[in-house]
């Protein structure tokens, strides 16, 4: 049995390593946890003890075959639990990470596979992020751009929202801006506020926040609607 504290690393692991594509430092899963390195590099060895983390002293870790496993089966629990609380317990999209946090450590494989069910076993949580399968396999994520990037005059739609932080989720809540939504660029400003419109009216989304919002171009259809 793990420890939820080790479960939260393996996840903040996994999460870091997945971004970047890279090894994942000490003072990097530091900020991240918002802990010291001593105490990552502690947790980190009793990880590597337990053959979930490959560690390699001044070049950080990555997770073993059996760590990715086990990062997964936390994901699906979080995952399902965001999906469950926003579809039957009528949670707001952007205030369900952190009640998923604290009951992902706490629900069984078959408990989490009947959310599945009831949910008609979703692809993707109210963030748009990929829900591993029973089998732990993830979906194929479709080519996104990040809106940062997106061209004025280009239509897009949101397909997934990297979460950094609740107050960040809340933020694009109160915009009307959320997996589904259509957006249009109007403006990208040198400072890097992004002016973006949608059925609501026209929103400047700050550089830092509009990096986190994953989009694919809409339609022809979507766009002239």
């Amino acid at each position: 049995m793990l420890s939820a504290v080790m479960e939260d690393y393996i996840k903040a692991i996994y999460a870091i390593q997945n971004d970047s594509g890279e090894r994942v430092g000490t003072s990097e899963l530091a900020d991240h946890m918002d802990v010291t390195a001593p105490t990552v590099s502690s947790m980190l060895k009793k990880l590597e003890e337990r053959g979930l983390v490959d560690r390699e002293e001044y070049r950080g870790v990555t997770l073993t075959e059996e760590g990715e496993v086990v990062a997964l089966e936390i994901l699906r629990h979080h995952r399902l639990l965001e999906s469950f609380l926003t579809e039957r317990l009528d949670y707001d999209w952007a205030d369900v990470h952190e009640e998923a946090d604290r009951l992902e450590h706490h629900v069984s494989d078959r408990l989490t596979d009947r959310m599945a069910e009831v949910l008609g076993n979703p692809g993707v949580d109210p963030h748009g992020d990929p829900i591993p399968t029973a089998d732990l396999q993830l979906p194929d994520d479709p080519e996104t751009d990040r809106l940062s990037t997106v061209d004025v005059g280009d239509h897009v739609v949101v397909r997934r929202i990297r979460h950094q932080g609740d107050e960040e989720l809340r933020y694009l809540s109160r915009a009307g801006i959320e997996p589904g939504v259509e957006l249009e660029v109007v403006e990208v400003a040198p400072f890097g506020m992004v002016t973006v419109r949608t059925a609501e009216g026209e929103q400047g989304l700050p550089e830092d926040i509009a990096r986190l919002i994953e989009t694919t171009p809409a339609s022809s259809t979507e766009a002239e609607a």
